[in-house]
Parts: C-alpha cells; structure tokens; sequence
C-alpha cells in the first residue's frame, strides 16, 4: 500500500490526465480521441506549451508570474500582421520586427522587475494593461474591419500551419509512422544510457523495470499520437517547433548551470546572492526569455487565426495554469518541463472536451479554475506531507 501512495503521489497529474481523458471519451461518445481531434489538440494549443515554458522559467524564482503574455500576442500579432497583409514587407523581415519588439518589452519588464525592485505581478499588470491597448489601437487603425488577415501570407502561414509532407502515397501518413518509431528508438537509448551513468558513477538510478516500464509506456503515447497524425494529414509544423523549444528548456533547466541558478533562486534568494550569483541577471532574464517565447506563441497562434484585438485573450491564465496543475511550485523552486508538459497537456484536453461538449465559455472558465485550485491544494497537502516525513 505505501508503494501505491507514493506512485500516486509521484504521478497524479499523469493519473488525472488519463482519467480526463477517459471521461471526455465518455462524454463525446469517442470523438475526442478523433484522428482529427488529436491533431487540434496541439495546433490549438500550442501557444500553451509555448508561454508555459517561459511560464516555469519565471516561476522557478520564487513563484514569480507574467500577466502580460497574452497582451503582448496582441501588440506583436497586430504589428506583424500589419505588415505582412498590409505594407507588404517580406516575411522573414517582418518576424524579425515582432521579435524585436517582444525582446525589447522583455527587457523594459526584466530591468523593471530585476533592477527597480518593481513586484512582478505589477510591473506585467501595467504590461497586460497598456500593450492589450496598444494592440486593440494597432487593428482597428489598420483595418475597417477590425482585424487583419494574414491568410494569403503563404511563406509565414506554412511555418507553423502545415504538415510534415508524406514520403509515401495515399492518405495514409507513412513518415509520421516513422518518425514515431525514431522518437522511440531515442527514448529507449537515452533512459537507458542515463542509468547506466548514474550506476556507473554510484548515483542513485530507478531499477531496470522501472525505466523499462516508464518506456514502454511513453512510446505506447508517442506511437498513438504518431498513428493518429497518420490519419490525419501528418505531424504538424507547430508541433516540431513545440518538440523543440521543450527539449532544449528541459536541457537547459537540468543540464546546465543556468538551471541550477533558476532552481538556487528560487529555494533561498538570499543565500543564493551571498554565494556569488548575479540573481539580478537571472531574474532580467527569466522576463526577457518569457517575451521571446511570446512572441513565438504569437506566431503560431497568428498562422492560425487573424489578428484581432481578442487575439491572446487569457493566454497568461492557461499559462500559469499549465505549470501549477504540472506540479510547479507556486513559491518556487520546483518543478520540471515534463511536469509542465503533463500539465500544459491536462488544460488544453480540458479546453478541447470542453470545446466538443459545447459548454458555456462561462462554465468553462469555473471548471479551469476549480482545477487549478485543486492542484494548488494539492501542493500545499503533499507538500506538509513530506515535511511530516
């Protein structure tokens, strides 16, 4: 019995996103778990993934947030739609526009935040205030109609709207088949490689069931998505980028000593001053990487809908929601990018059950916010639990 408490207690974010997953099967009588369905899980949600990720890195210092992301969608969309649709400029140019613009008000909220000691929560509510302003001014002087298409912008569109074309022919995707069986490959030899080190230096490493076990299950995951992908029209673009900015925050956070310093600050600020470290810096950067994550999620969430003065509307709360329900610790400190990831994964199942079921956006919104509760709750009880232990 106390080996099941702790593997509860270990995955329950894992168990509760299986068992969301089976009651919306339930609900929507299958359709969720649709070839289709499974595809707008990811192209619907990406900027989830996205913010969440830039989410956890500020959230690793004492808890600290950024109300201002979905603001800032606005503003940068607005200005780059402007562009493309509008004015004509070229493509690469105009991204490079919003990405300056998102570094530079990354910048003014990290110097606000890092060195004028302004709380976080003030600085990026001023931020989700004025750029939300700013944005909404940006639409509807550029457009009667009060939005922006940037649908005719092939270039840009099929960078994050698009699919990993077919190797083979029919309406069957072949190369997500493969590329599945390849991600698998990796996983089985980079788990297993990882043991053997830890083993091998006298660390503590899970058994060789465990990670067999652990493998086993997370390619049954990756080959069900893969199979799914295939009936549909293959892996899509904004998936790839997703993969990517994931694998390279999760090396980040545990691999280098940058992580170390995130995870430092956000244990004892004070001590991790008095060892040497620029926690100022730290904290300049964990805002200026949080607006240069925006401004990607603006542009997936732009190749998938026009710019309108909606446009990232909440975006901020699905972020933070993603990190808490994922086991991220609202005082800092802890946390993972797998967790986030199960996490960013339960809200956008939820947003998609919820989409299908035709349930009120009000209603929506209560049953994000009573699971978001709960997880917090959940925190605070596990969290006395340990200590007791």
């Amino acid at each position: 019995m106390n080996n099941v408490g702790k593997i509860f207690k270990e995955h329950t974010m894992q168990i509760v996103l299986v068992l969301v997953v089976i009651i919306f099967s339930i609900t929507t009588k299958g359709t969720i778990l649709s070839a289709n369905n499974f595809e707008a899980l990811i192209t619907q949600n990406a900027y989830v993934f996205i913010l969440a990720t830039g989410m956890f890195m500020c959230m690793l210092i004492k808890g600290n947030i950024d109300l201002s992301v979905g603001s800032v969608v606005c503003i940068v969309d607005a200005i780059g739609a402007s562009l493309m649709a509008i004015a004509g400029v070229p493509v690469p140019i105009a991204m490079l526009v919003m990405l300056v613009i998102g570094c530079l008000i990354g910048s003014l909220l990290g110097w606000l935040i890092a060195y004028l000691n302004i709380p976080p929560w003030i600085a990026t509510l001023g931020g989700y205030l004025a750029f939300r302003g700013a944005g909404t001014q940006i639409v509807t002087s550029v457009s009667t109609s009060a939005s922006v298409p940037v649908n005719d912008v092939k270039g840009f569109v099929n960078l994050f709207n698009s699919h990993i074309p077919n190797i083979g022919n029919g309406d069957f995707n072949i190369t997500s088949i493969i590329i599945g069986v390849v991600c698998c490959l990796i996983l089985f030899i980079t788990q297993f490689r990882s043991r053997a080190t830890k083993l091998k230096k006298g660390y503590a490493a899970d058994s060789f069931v465990a990670v067999l076990v652990r493998c086993v299950i997370l390619s049954a995951v990756i080959m069900l998505f893969a199979f799914k992908y295939a009936q549909a029209k293959g892996i899509p673009m904004v998936l790839v980028w997703v993969v990517v900015i994931l694998l390279v925050y999760d090396f980040i956070t545990s691999k280098t000593t940058l992580g170390r310093y995130f995870y430092a600050m956000g244990g004892n600020m004070e001590a991790t001053r008095l060892s040497g470290i620029d926690t100022k810096k730290i904290l300049f950067l964990a805002y200026f990487n949080m607006q240069f994550l925006t401004v990607i999620a603006g542009w997936t969430a732009l190749a998938k809908i026009t710019a309108n003065s909606t446009i990232g509307t909440n975006y901020e709360m699905d972020a933070i929601s993603a990190c808490i329900v994922g086991g991220v610790s609202a005082y800092g400190g802890s946390g993972s990018v797998f967790g986030m990831v199960v996490g960013a994964t339960l809200i956008g199942v939820i947003n998609l059950g919820m989409s299908i079921m035709s349930i009120d956006p009000n209603w929506q919104k209560v049953i994000k916010g009573l699971v978001l509760l709960a997880a917090v709750v959940f925190e605070i009880v596990n969290n006395k639990d340990k200590n007791k232990e």
